[in-house]
């Protein structure tokens, strides 16, 4: 049994609680493929907000260089990686900062190693098939060839790359052998339902509603405390696996509330039409009431002050920069004012993200049927949707403690 102390709280981590993580890990993921509803076709509002915290990971970036030597193989990984073009932005912008700052130091670029990790359950398939062919190995620098292949930035890769299957809320690599970690809109995901919360004899049990927005004191508190075990195991494993002188970069969901049950924008997104939609199946007889009741989603968007309370009494590491940044909306439509447009993108959206959780939970034709419902429901209130829905991020830059 493992124990974090959070400013007072004792966060305990049960070895009963590996099996329900294993179960949990087997199935999450991003929706896979390239379809209407999958996450590579319903990840722009991800990229959008990316691009929008670009100049803080140059920051990391830039810090890091300052402390680290100058070796001849730089390594980064990106946890969380999903199965889209994002990690690859990231990717590219590491790469990029990493050979300007060797460039300016008089040196030729490093060879770059980059793997990309998630669960075993993502489709790494597809986020293959996004990467363009290794840089084939030609005269001069790799900056010059970063240079003269700016026009067609699409057509090679100046790095190494491999896919590393695996929870990031343990180990992944050997000892000190990453440069950079890279997590971003990942962290919010829990590595498990808290387990009281699917007890109906706790008194966090949260029947009656699939997310932990708006709901009770006791499923709220769950919530965080699984949070806070999580990231400190997180913490503790990348602190083990990370070079003297490396950097991190995190980027999750967050929220301006200080109440745990007011989770903002992913509330908004899982905890109102997405509940009403549930609600509609099980008064329509379409799903029993139990089955609603089984489920929730696993996501917990912290504040940045519950995000600080974990890293410092983790203490591996120096907070650099910790922030909590507006964010865009998940919405990303042409029409704004197009009410059925909003619906799709709406319904997509939580598909993206959850639709595999909710086929396995309760099939793919009923939850065809949830999201027509979502659809319908959110189109109905697509101007409300428009103006209040909105993304909050935790943004952290972290070094290793002195």
């Amino acid at each position: 049994m493992a124990m974090a102390s959070v400013k007072g709280e004792n966060v305990t981590v049960s070895a009963a609680a590996a099996p329900r993580m294993k179960k949990l890990a087997s199935m999450l993921c991003m929706k896979g493929g390239n379809g209407d509803g999958s996450y590579l076709n319903n990840s722009q509002a991800q990229a959008l907000h990316a691009r929008r915290m670009l100049h803080f990971l140059e920051e990391t970036l830039d810090a890091m260089m300052e402390r680290s030597s100058s070796d001849k193989l730089f390594t980064a990984a990106d946890l969380g990686c999903s199965c889209g073009s994002n990690s690859l932005f990231i990717v590219d912008v590491i790469v990029r900062c990493v050979s300007e700052a060797y460039e300016s130091r008089g040196r030729d670029a490093p060879e770059f190693q980059v793997f990309f990790s998630d669960l075993p359950s993502n489709d790494f398939n597809t986020l293959f098939q996004l990467l363009p062919p290794l840089l084939a190995p030609v005269a001069g620098s790799l900056e010059g060839c970063l240079a003269a292949g700016e026009g067609a930035a699409t057509a090679t890769r100046p790095y190494h790359a491999a896919g590393v299957p695996g929870t990031f809320y343990g180990r992944l690599f050997p000892g000190e052998s990453i440069d950079v970690f890279t997590s971003t809109f990942s962290l919010h995901w829990l590595s498990q339902v808290p387990e009281e919360v699917g007890d109906s004899a706790s008194p966090a049990y949260n029947g009656g509603r699939v997310f932990v927005h708006r709901a009770t004191e006791a499923v709220a508190a769950a919530y965080k405390r699984q949070f806070q075990a999580d990231l400190a195991r997180f913490l503790r494993s990348r602190a083990r696996e990370m070079k003297r002188g490396g950097g991190m970069f995190l980027a999750c969901l967050g929220r301006s509330s200080g109440d745990p049950a007011d989770q903002g924008g992913a509330g908004l997104l899982f905890g109102t039409h997405f509940q009403d939609a549930w609600d509609d199946l099980v008064q329509e007889g379409v799903v029993e009431g139990e089955k609603r009741d089984s489920f929730n989603i696993p996501v917990y968007a912290p504040s940045l002050q519950e995000f600080r309370d974990v890293v410092r009494a983790d203490g591996a590491f120096a907070i650099d920069r910790l922030e909590l940044v507006r964010g865009g909306s998940p919405l990303v439509v042409d029409r704004p004012d197009d009410a059925a447009e909003v619906g799709r993108a709406m319904a997509n959206s939580c598909k993206a993200v959850a639709g595999v959780l909710v086929d396995a939970h309760i099939g793919e034709r009923r939850g065809a049927q949830l999201f027509e419902r979502l659809e319908r429901r959110a189109a109905r209130h697509a101007r409300e949707l428009v103006e209040k829905m909105h993304f909050f991020h935790v943004v952290c830059s972290l070094s290793l403690a002195p």
